[in-house]
């Protein structure tokens, strides 16, 4: 029997992670993933010879995965996006596809005629309801930018079937309609992603400046090490409090502690906001800096709140996942959810 498969291709500033999924009845099915490492320059390059490196991997990524398929769905890094939730009056999708550009013009803060703008409504209360908003979630992205990842991809070979942001494709990957307030954190290669879910729904997402390099350039430098003893030394210590642990953390925990910052003040907000009794109950890590040790106690430890890092694969628990995939969960996540999309 064939299928019709999935391909989420998540372009990461040090590599490029494609996995493929089919439905098969009621189930998801893992099909097949595949890993490389990205070219130096990655997409931010505008040399012909750059893109023409940089669409020959992705080819390659994804003739690999064998799924014999060329549609793609790809994500933008958080920072490249203006991203906003906003409450609105109750109005019907005619009415909204009027006011979202006034709402637009409010929160982004370039000429709207360089961003092409998508929206979903997130929670509609019944016209009926009184005092209630609907909440709508508010993506703008640079043309120019879309406009490259088009051109790379038709230089691959591939078909853009759907292009979104990471953090979309985290929240597909994580979460369910029983999902207890929560944040989820997801610490990537140069920003991380802040996000809070309440009922199953996003209420409040941003970038926040800092990520894994940050560390690692703080490591280099205290300790004098190279680039690569420094990813060696943050990925094998972190911030654990055991051993040399201890020293490398004194180095990680300023980074961490901007981003604990950040934490700090998205709860206060989402406390003032909703004052009722659903308070954050977990934070989940996602990225590749989440499997940092001791970074899932560094946090848990400072809010109180309990934090694990995300384990994405759950819904597979009955299959055969490869051991890569498992041991770094986390770091999967983007692709795993670009993959979910419209099965």
């Amino acid at each position: 029997m064939i299928f019709n498969k999935s391909i989420g291709l998540d372009i990461g500033l040090t590599k490029i992670k494609a996995i493929s999924l089919y439905r098969q009845k009621e189930s998801l099915i893992f099909d097949a993933f595949q890993t490389l490492a990205s070219p130096s320059r990655g997409m931010i390059s505008e040399s012909p010879l750059d893109e023409r490196e940089m669409a020959q991997a992705l080819e390659k990524a994804v003739d690999d995965l064998k799924a014999n398929s060329k549609s793609v769905n790809i994500a933008l890094a958080d920072n490249k996006a203006y991203t906003k939730v906003i409450d609105m009056p109750v109005l019907s999708d005619k009415e909204l596809s009027l006011a979202i550009y006034w709402e637009a013009e409010r929160h982004i803060p370039v000429d709207l005629s360089t961003i092409t703008l998508v929206w979903n409504v997130l929670k509609r209360p019944p016209k009926s309801s009184i005092g209630e908003k609907m909440q709508v979630l508010m993506v703008g992205a640079p043309t120019a930018l879309v406009n490259k990842y088009q051109k790379i991809l038709q230089m691959a070979n591939l078909t853009l079937n759907s292009i979104e942001t990471e953090t979309l494709a985290i929240l597909r990957a994580l979460v369910s309609s029983n999902l207890p307030p929560t944040i989820i954190l997801n610490i990537g290669t140069i920003n991380t992603s802040l996000t809070i879910i309440k009922n199953g729904i996003l209420v409040l997402t941003y970038s926040i400046p800092t990520g894994g390099n940050a560390i690692s350039r703080s490591i280099e430098a205290d300790f004098g090490l190279t680039t690569s003893q420094s990813e060696e030394y943050k990925k094998t210590y972190g911030i654990s409090k055991a051993g040399a642990g201890q020293t490398i953390g004194r180095s990680t925990e300023p980074i961490l502690a901007s981003i604990l910052m950040e934490i700090k003040k998205a709860i206060a907000f989402y406390s003032q906001k909703y004052k009722d009794d659903s308070i954050i109950q977990q934070i989940l890590l996602s990225g590749g800096t989440a499997k940092l040790p001791g970074i899932n106690l560094f946090f848990a430890e400072s809010l109180g709140i309990e934090t694990v890092v995300a384990n994405p694969w759950k819904i597979f628990a009955n299959q055969k996942i490869p051991a890569e995939l498992l041991n770094g969960s986390s770091d999967y996540t983007i692709a795993l959810g670009l993959a979910m999309r419209d099965l």
